[in-house]
């Protein structure tokens, strides 16, 4: 099994790709291989950040003895909760609160 790359290393090869794109020099062929591998670089990357924003702990206080205590990092708490629909507006002016 291959050894895995640090999340620097693969961003560092990945920008080295973009540059390489970026600069026109390179015939399709390169054009297309280097392409390929900086598509894989980016999702070796995406798979890091994902297994690292696993390992966050929130703090949530601090316990007896003054050390702060953690709770595993939960991804779902940032998303937004969906809108909650609006009663249907009044017709009837005399429904209005003032």
């Amino acid at each position: 099994m291959p050894e895995e790359t640090s999340f620097e290393t693969n961003l560092r090869e990945l920008e080295k790709s973009v540059k390489a794109l970026e600069s026109g020099d390179l015939g399709l062929d390169a054009a297309l291989a280097q392409y390929e591998a900086g598509i894989r670089l980016l999702g070796q990357c995406h798979t890091l950040l994902d297994n690292a924003s696993r390992k966050v702990a929130l703090l949530t206080g601090v316990d007896e003895q003054g050390q702060p205590t953690e709770a595993p990092f939960d991804a779902t708490a940032t998303f937004e909760a969906p809108a909650k629909s609006k009663p249907p507006a009044s017709k009837n002016l005399d429904d209005l609160p003032f």
